[in-house]
């Protein structure tokens, strides 16, 4: 095994680990109002990161932009767009259910949705072929398991009726019922299989990127700079509108209010930082990159993200039925992300 080889596997497992711990200090947080600490991470994640990112691996921006395709562009932007508003509701679903619960159904579907979707859209008659036949089969598992985890939240909430302000903590945001918080989990998983369609859709720009001699990585780089900026459009309006419908712009000027800016930060780095760690992670695996990389990131997110909800005590007044539903529901999730990085072997 070669040494750039076990630096993209460790690469893939370090995007994996800060996916799954980016929103732990959303626990430590309850100062502040929802809107808050998720209109700071959006700018740091979504504006700053992609922007700073695409002009240091790629100087001549604007010039590469502006002779790549221009439907490459406008669908990066537009499948950016839309895949704000699955941001939107996973930020919210975190505050409903959990970092744990949310990270992992959101994962889930998007794992096997996002596998699905695009190519049931973009190619169909694959689904007849061995690989469409392994994403279906990955699919299904997938939705086995997310109806355990998705069984053993509704175990859990009907356990904690009279312990939800405990088991929160400083939890931002508002407790909801957990139907209401696993169906903006699923609408952020569903959105995330646009994000997937959008760039792979865009690969003409860093194709252009690459003819006028840049690497793949700078090419990649300058797609997330599109649809992440795109992304972050709805989340900051919305963002702003909550700010002032609920005049919750006066707790940025609070006493004490250094470490939640930090925390903030903190968050827009590790995911912003996922996203382009595992863009240098894929190429460096070579032909093993959607083998190997891909379902490795996800197990690494999902084991992670549940790490951070069992040691937060997320879980703490749960019952053992709970958590056996949940253990099977990720047991059966680690299936399907392996079954789905297999049949990315047989296109």
């Amino acid at each position: 095994m070669t040494s750039y080889l076990v630096l993209g596997i460790a690469f893939a497992i370090l995007a994996g680990i800060m996916n799954g711990a980016f929103t732990l200090p959303m626990r430590y947080m309850g100062r502040w109002s929802w809107e808050n600490v998720w209109a700071l991470f959006m700018l740091v994640s979504c504006v700053i990161m992609p922007i700073v990112i695409a002009w240091a691996t790629v100087p001549n921006v604007v010039e590469v932009i502006g002779q790549a395709p221009h439907r490459a562009v406008m669908l990066a932007c537009v499948s950016g767009f839309a895949w704000g508003f699955g941001a939107i509701m996973f930020g919210q679903g975190i505050s409903a259910v959990g970092i744990s619960m949310a990270n992992t159904l959101v994962l889930a579907i998007s794992a096997s949705f996002g596998s699905f979707i695009p190519i049931l859209l973009l190619a169909p008659e694959r689904l007849h072929q061995s690989q469409g036949k392994a994403i279906m089969l990955g699919a299904s598992i997938g939705i086995v398991g997310i109806a355990c985890c998705g069984y053993a939240g509704f175990l859990k909430e009907k356990s904690q009726k009279s312990d939800t302000g405990i088991a929160r903590g400083k939890m931002v945001g508002h407790a909801r019922p957990f139907a209401i918080g696993l169906l903006l989990c699923a609408g952020s998983g569903l959105l995330s299989a646009v994000f997937n369609i959008g760039y792979s859709s865009a690969q003409p720009l860093l194709a252009t990127a690459v003819r006028m001699g840049h690497s793949a990585f700078a090419g990649s780089n300058l797609i997330w700079l599109l649809m992440l900026i795109s992304g972050a459009v709805p989340n900051l309006c919305f963002c702003a509108y909550l700010l002032q419908k609920n005049r919750s712009w006066a707790k940025y000027r609070e006493q004490g209010a250094g470490h939640l800016y930090i925390l903030s930060i903190l968050m827009g780095l590790l995911w912003g930082g996922n996203t382009f760690i595992f863009g240098f992670a894929s190429p460096a695996l070579g032909k093993l990159g959607p083998a190997i990389g891909w379902p490795l990131t996800l197990i690494t997110g999902l084991i992670t993200a549940n790490i951070c909800g069992f040691s937060t005590g997320e879980w703490k007044f749960t019952h053992q039925e709970e958590q056996r539903w949940m253990a099977a529901g990720l047991t059966v999730l680690l299936v399907a992300i392996v079954t789905l990085g297999w049949s990315s072997t047989l296109g």
